[in-house]
């Protein structure tokens, strides 16, 4: 499960976004990665099969936000980093780690960036 909790805290941590991290992302196959890796135990996101819960932050428009978690912007290189590691990029968070890929990261990312209310 890649959840993507809302954090309270201060400072970028020095993310920075991959350049080109979206290229050759499937939205598609991101879409049934976010199912796959039961996202929706923790978050609602529109599209995705049983992904209705509210313990994290609702993801429908996410797309449209300006920062990931509160504290990065909101670039697909950064937030497929999140998705795959969120302790490396936030240690003590309440995300887990649930294993995803880089590859997977990255699809799972694209379906997120193109959620626009």
């Amino acid at each position: 499960m890649a959840c993507l909790c809302v954090l309270a805290g201060c400072g970028d941590g020095g993310v920075a976004a991959s350049p080109g991290a979206g290229q050759g992302a499937s939205r598609e196959r991101g879409e049934r990665l976010l199912a796959a890796y039961h996202c929706g135990t923790c978050h609602r996101i529109p599209g995705v099969a049983a992904a209705r819960s509210h313990l994290a932050a609702d993801l429908s428009g996410y797309g449209q936000r300006s920062y990931i978690a509160g504290r990065w912007p909101n670039e697909p290189g950064t937030l497929a980093r999140w998705i795959a590691d969120p302790a490396a990029l936030a240690p003590g968070t309440l995300m887990p780690a649930m294993g995803a890929s880089p590859a997977d990261a990255r699809d799972m990312a694209a379906y997120l960036m193109a959620l626009h209310e």
